[in-house]
């Protein structure tokens, strides 16, 4: 059993989040409160699996041999709803670290979220998360929770108004459950219907129909209870008897969201290693999709009963998976650090991983419109895997989709770009950046573009890392539009008359000597360049060097003590570039002024500021007065 550490009976102030949560709660303007029952129910059924697992070590904590439950009563006359469950219970201590702050991270996700939409669109997001415990306080204007931890003869009481403060005190024997927690609402006037049989029924049926604890309904307080739930587990029956809302009820129940899934996996598997599979695919992004822990929630049991949702089950990148798996297998009375090293666990992450990869695969198969949709919300953290996994690198790359120069409104796969290859096009060329719009104006990527060769266009932060571990696509290797040569020359320009010529001879070649003169201290080399069209100059990285975008996600991020020194390419055909170099100034602050103007320019096309902001200015006013003068 575990100590607590005891929580000096009073009144506290809730921590600052939690105030800002509960008068969201308060003021909510969200028209369907149903998902407050949803959430309270959760919570119980939460608290009788936990008390399902820690008999296994302490039998004791049965010993009543009542089984676990959920009771609701309705108590019209008081306008009050009761939830109670008989599951692990709290102790004061645990009120005050559970009810008092915000403990789950994702929950801290959706108020931020909540308090940056105004209005309609804010609300309704309350319907999409589950605010878990807080959001009683949508339909009353008194909680009270009395419980009993398991295996304990104290019990406490909690209470608040949800208006800035809670009190925990004491709680008589009498009153408090034999075990568990009991949850008091004492209705507002326009929740009253939630006393009632018809509307706690419906909402129970709709939205936790398959928790996996028997539901019980009194209808007053000394009245009969009629159980309205089995608590059959879901996953444990097949297929053909599950409906489309059978699934989509568990989802909500199991995933704390409020969508529908987007892709249902539930099979068995057997052989040396039997266990049930129920897992889902959100239709929307959970709230806590890139918390930087980046922990998986998909839940363990062992022969329906609950063990840990920390088993890393699934790889992170497929975090955004919902649901559950029930072993045969595993000894119940294995530790949660025992099963993480287990084979038969190593075994399951294996088969479960490969599983949602293949339904993906088929998703994007059968309904490419579906599975677009899935990686609109989740392409990014898929990603992660191409970095991550080389084992499933082959997979996931399959699963990639991408936006490109020659498609930005509809998702390409690299069989499709594999497919519209260039004759004598030996690599798949993509541009890293930040922003789609402006990775499709680059000036890098003009050469590419004349020659009709697509272009790759990667807006995501985690595309600096995956490009770089040397990937390749059906063995053609992945080259960035920023980095090194552009070598085209093999591969024609579809429109060669519109190109300009670029200029010849030893005027060029003395330009360019004058410019990597000029500019030694600041870019490693000045050349004529093959990939530019229409604009005068682009920075390109060292062949050798690392790509400018993820050079600069590093140094923003503080861990590049010096950036390399980019290679500035100046286009030979530009008009401006072949009245430099055909001019015949023997002013040498001039030409220098010009040629540190030409890397300001590039710079800014990149999206970056001059090295020098005051230096560019001067220069730009010594340009300005002697067009002028």
């Amino acid at each position: 059993m575990t100590t607590e550490t005891a929580v000096a009976p009073g009144t506290h102030a809730f921590e600052a989040d939690v105030s800002k949560l509960l008068h969201m709660m308060v003021h909510s303007v969200y028209s369907d409160k149903d998902v407050f029952l949803r959430e309270l129910i959760s919570n119980a059924a939460d608290a009788c699996e936990k008390l399902r697992y820690e008999a296994i070590s302490h039998p004791e904590v049965l010993s009543d041999g009542a089984q676990p439950r959920i009771t609701l009563t309705l108590d019209p006359e008081g306008n009050r709803l009761i939830v109670e469950d008989n599951g692990i219970g709290m102790t004061a201590a645990d009120m005050g670290e559970t009810l008092g702050t915000i403990a789950r991270s994702g929950t801290k996700a959706f108020m931020d979220r909540l308090a940056a939409d105004n209005g309609a669109e804010g609300s309704q997001l309350i319907g999409q998360f589950g605010v878990g415990f807080y959001s009683a306080f949508m339909v009353a204007d008194k909680v009270e929770v009395i419980s009993r931890r398991a295996g304990q003869e104290e019990a406490a009481r909690w209470s608040s108004d949800g208006l800035g403060t809670y009190t925990i005190e004491p709680a008589s024997s009498d009153e408090a459950p034999a075990r568990g927690t009991r949850v008091i609402l004492s209705l507002m006037e326009d929740a009253k219907s939630y006393a009632e049989r018809f509307t706690v029924e419906r909402v129970v049926k709709a939205q936790s129909g398959h928790v996996p604890v028997p539901i019980f309904l009194l209808e007053k307080p000394d009245a009969e209870a009629k159980e309205i739930t089995d608590g059959a587990a879901l996953w444990t029956k097949p297929k053909s008897e599950i409906s489309e809302d059978d699934y989509a009820d568990f989802y909500r129940s199991v995933a704390g969201q409020f969508d529908k899934p987007a892709l249902t996996i539930h099979y068995r598997a057997e052989g040396r290693t039997e266990y049930s599979v129920l897992t889902f695919i959100p239709e929307s992004k959970p709230f806590d999709l890139f918390d930087p822990d980046r922990k998986g929630r998909i839940k363990l049991y062992v022969r329906r009963v609950f063990i840990t949702d920390e088993a890393e089950i699934l790889p992170r990148y497929l975090r955004f998976v919902r649901g559950l798996v029930d072993s045969a297998d595993l000894p119940l009375n294995m530790s949660r650090e025992m099963i993480q090293d287990s084979p038969i666990l190593s075994a399951i992450q294996k088969g479960v991983t490969g599983r949602v990869l293949s339904e993906l695969e088929k998703l994007a198969s059968n309904d490419a419109a579906a599975y677009a949709k899935v990686w609109d919300n989740f392409g990014a953290v898929l990603k992660e895997g191409l970095y991550e996994d080389f084992e499933r690198r082959e997979a996931l790359l399959k699963l990639a989709r991408f936006k490109s120069t020659t498609s930005m409104e509809n998702w390409r796969s690299l069989q499709d770009y594999a497919a519209d290859m260039k004759e004598n096009q030996t690599a798949i060329y993509y541009a890293v950046g930040s922003d789609l719009a402006r990775l499709a104006t680059s000036p890098q990527i003009e050469g590419f573009r004349a020659r009709g060769i697509e272009v790759l266009l990667l807006p995501d932060q985690v595309d600096n890392f995956w490009t770089t571990v040397g990937v390749d696509f059906e063995g053609k290797p992945f080259k960035s539009v920023t980095q090194g040569a552009a070598d085209l020359s093999l591969i024609p320009s579809a429109d060669a008359a519109e190109t300009p010529k670029p200029v010849e001879g030893e005027s060029i070649n003395a330009f360019v000597t004058f410019a990597k003169e000029a500019l030694e201290d600041v870019v490693s080399d000045v050349r004529v360049s093959e990939r530019l069209t229409t604009s005068a100059v682009c920075l390109v990285a060292p062949e050798s060097g690392m790509d400018r975008q993820l050079e600069k996600l590093l140094a923003s991020a503080g861990q590049l003590p010096a950036a390399a020194k980019p290679v500035l390419e100046i286009n030979a055909g530009h008009g401006l570039i072949a009245k430099l170099a055909a001019s015949t100034s023997s002013d040498a602050d001039l030409k220098t002024d010009m040629a540190h103007l030409l890397l300001d320019e590039a710079r800014i096309a990149d999206g970056e500021p001059p090295a020098d902001p005051r230096a560019f200015a001067e220069r730009l006013e010594r340009l300005m007065s002697r067009v002028l003068a």
